[in-house]
């Protein structure tokens, strides 16, 4: 079996998902239908499926893990995909994303809390952390 079939995080560059999913696409001349639109409505349909099987869970109960798994690679086809046809490099969004949580989120300010970044800024002075 060829390794394209063995994807794994650990040692699959995205570019060779992204790779696959091109040729997937092109088989059966999907590209066609591929436009950022059709593609963000996409991703928002998935994430909302990958909901269902939380639904009604309490924290305690059995998750239904393969169709997390499921809905959890359908969101990540479409993000991949809407990447592609815009032309966005993701994981570099990703670096980019990442750093500037990191500025929004100081760990001297967010550490072990869920507020969004404007409420943990209230009452710090400009320029300051406390």
């Amino acid at each position: 079996m060829s390794d394209e079939r063995h994807f794994t995080d650990a040692h699959t560059p995205i570019a060779a998902v992204a790779d696959r999913l091109r040729a997937f696409n092109r088989e059966r001349d999907w590209e066609q239908f591929h436009t950022p639109k059709d593609l963000a409505i996409a991703l928002s349909v998935e994430a909302g499926e990958l909901l269902e099987p939380f639904l009604w869970k309490r924290p305690d109960d059995a998750l239904a893990r393969e169709a997390i798994e499921e809905e959890l690679a359908d969101v990540l086809i479409c993000a991949i995909n809407l990447s592609q046809r815009l032309g966005v490099d993701l994981l570099a969004a990703v670096e980019r994303k990442i750093a500037r949580n990191a500025e929004r989120y100081p760990v001297s300010l967010a550490r072990g809390r869920a507020d969004k970044h404007d409420v943990l800024r209230e009452g710090v002075e400009p320029g300051g952390e406390g």
